[in-house]
């Protein structure tokens, strides 16, 4: 078992938030003597005070029990506080107990917003909306007493000094998901306050292998560097920060032993896009194709200063759309292949099609030497190291979801096997097959797994789940993978845009300020500010509708024929109308471009 990083304050574990018309103040009720916040419903301002203030007649306050402070966002006149209002306990880890953010409540400081102008005025309302987005964010995982945006190598490695700091100044940044919403609270040094928060997934379970109990943990953390939505975050920013990148690490604890293995996944690492236009699948667009080269040079000189070596797994079809990005990438990776680094393109769909997933054991055998050379990171019972990791497989697709997940519940498993062995829990030849009960509750987690990451990022369950679930692959999963298309087409169209705006806010990619021109997400002009593809759609549907009751008409009166031929023909011109011009009814992201 891993020590306890002792730091010097401990963080509010519990609170009430009493609501008084000038002022919200947050006391905590965990047993601990620390002062109470009290927040200015003006101005958002913070200070500490050692009562809360009386109540009266005239002063009635409303009050809730709240499990954490996430921050504080800024827009052009008014500031919004966000708060937890529920948790729930999902698991521990190293020792500490994890909890999920179940509901997120946002308490405005906005009342000197009536003395902003008319403009200042409609801007703020337009950006205070996107915040009721961001209250159904999904995936927030916290630690009161552990960092949870560090692996169990790098916070074994944190020096002593390290460990006796605020979790916040631990934690990673890349993986800090409300670092920019903290930093009010860091500038008045409210330490027992500021709670890291992770954007990703946390699976556990714990299950017998004869005598011995095995506890497995799976936990993803999300990089907020170019955090977004499915169509709206692509590839690579100019800085090497991919799109989807996310750190998996699976951690096996027994007996007193500490083991863990990380992997990566993250989009393809240069410039490119797909703009949604209404087609199933828009075209694959590589911007400044030149810049790829220094782009993918950046990415992996970032990876390897963080993991070590580096294992490029890239699992995308050979032709078409995908084949053009697969062979910009294979050009690129020229100029980084090292013997720290190496490249290998796999083409998933080509080899294991749709239901030929055990032929994912072609590529195991591919990699099992980078494995074996990399392995994993192993501590004894007294918490020394005898292993440590020292590279990491980074895999991609094009979305980073589904045959990502796929791909690495397989090395996962492979690895948990020799981890095993490792520790005396299997002999030679045994496998996570050969126990049943286990082999499910491993199944279950990396599908659990997969299905968090994919909805934070395309809105829906991950495709090709039945296969991580059951081992194989079923008529419902199937179809379940049709409708889970479908949504993911309407989500992309129509809400991500809006989506990909609030994310954009609560991470500080995009920063309102009074100074600046701000325009409005909805403000539009021209076509698209009346373009509507529900309306445009009921139209179509309307002139079939009405091109059909008329054609039944035509036997006791010709002239039917004409309108039959009038409403049909303006039904297929909307439509034709609707597709040549997609881009306009699809519901992009609206703010200006965003920070640097």
């Amino acid at each position: 078992m891993m020590e306890r990083a002792e730091s010097g304050q401990k963080l509010y574990t519990r609170m009430r938030l009493w609501e008084f018309p000038d002022q919200y103040v947050i006391e905590p009720t965990d047993g601990s003597c620390g002062s109470s916040l009290a927040v200015n419903k003006a101005d958002g301002s913070m200070n500490l005070i050692d009562e809360v203030p009386e109540c009266s007649s005239i002063r009635v306050p409303k009050i809730r029990i709240i499990f954490g402070v996430i921050g504080m966002l800024k827009l052009v006149a008014g500031s919004y506080l966000i708060v937890i209002t529920d948790r729930e306990c999902v698991g521990s880890y190293l020792g500490h107990p994890i909890y999920k953010a179940t509901s997120l409540k946002i308490f405005p400081c906005d009342q000197s917003v009536t003395n902003s102008n008319a403009e200042q005025k409609k801007v703020e309302t337009e950006f205070s909306g996107l915040l009721n987005v961001a209250e159904r964010t999904s995936g927030l995982y916290f630690s009161y007493d552990s960092n949870l945006t560090l692996s169990a190598q790098r916070l074994h490695d944190l020096g002593d000094e390290s460990k006796l700091l605020p979790l916040w100044r631990q934690a990673e940044p890349r993986f800090l998901w409300n670092n920019y919403m903290l930093e009010v609270l860091i500038d008045n040094k409210l330490d027992p306050y500021l709670l890291p928060v992770v954007q990703g997934s946390f699976q556990n379970f714990q299950a017998a292998i004869g005598k011995e109990i095995v506890d497995v943990t799976l936990i993803a953390r999300r990089c907020t560097r170019r955090n977004g939505t499915r169509m709206w975050r692509r590839g690579a920013d100019s800085d090497g920060y991919v799109a989807n990148f996310v750190e998996t690490e699976q951690i096996v604890q027994m007996n007193g032993f500490t083991s863990s293995f990380v992997q990566v996944r993250g989009s393809i690492p240069f410039l490119w896009e797909q703009v949604v236009d209404l087609t199933y699948k828009p075209k694959f667009e590589i911007v400044r194709p030149e810049e790829a080269p220094r782009v993918v040079e950046r990415h992996f000189l970032d990876l390897r200063k963080k993991y070590g070596s580096v294992l490029a797994v890239d699992l995308v079809n050979k032709h078409g759309g995908e084949g053009r990005l697969s062979e910009k990438y294979a050009n690129a990776m020229h100029r980084v292949i090292s013997d720290d680094v190496r490249y290998l393109h796999f083409d998933f769909h080509k080899i294991c099609g749709h239901v030929h997933f055990e032929r994912l054991s072609i590529l195991y055998d591919q990699i099992v030497d980078f494995l074996e050379k990399n392995v994993y990171l192993l501590l004894n019972e007294k918490g020394e190291k005898m292993k440590e990791q020292t590279g990491v497989v980074r895999t991609n697709c094009i979305d980073c979801l589904d045959r990502t997940n796929v791909t690495q519940s397989m090395i996962g498993r492979r690895m948990l096997e020799i981890q095993l062995r490792r520790i005396g829990v299997f002999g030679a030849e045994e496998t996570i097959s050969s126990h049943p009960n286990f082999d499910e509750s491993y199944k279950i987690l990396w599908a659990n797994h997969g299905d968090e990451i994919s909805i934070q990022y395309s809105g829906t369950p991950a495709l090709k789940g039945d296969f991580v679930r059951f081992g194989k692959r079923s008529i419902q999963g199937i179809f379940n993978d049709g409708w889970n298309s479908l949504a993911r087409y309407y989500l992309n169209n129509f809400s991500d845009g809006t989506k990909q705006d609030s994310i954009d806010l609560l991470q500080g990619h995009y920063i309102v300020s009074v100074s600046r021109e701000t325009t409005p997400p909805s403000q539009t002009g021209g076509l698209e500010s009346v373009a509507s593809f529900p309306v445009a759609l009921a139209l179509v549907l309307i002139g079939f509708f009405l091109a059909l009751m008329s054609l039944r008409q035509v036997r006791y009166d010709l002239r039917h024929l004409f309108f039959s031929i009038m409403w049909a023909s303006l039904s297929v011109a909307i439509g034709a109308f609707v597709k040549a011009n997609g881009r306009i009814f699809c519901k992009r992201p609206r703010l200006n471009k965003p920070r640097s």
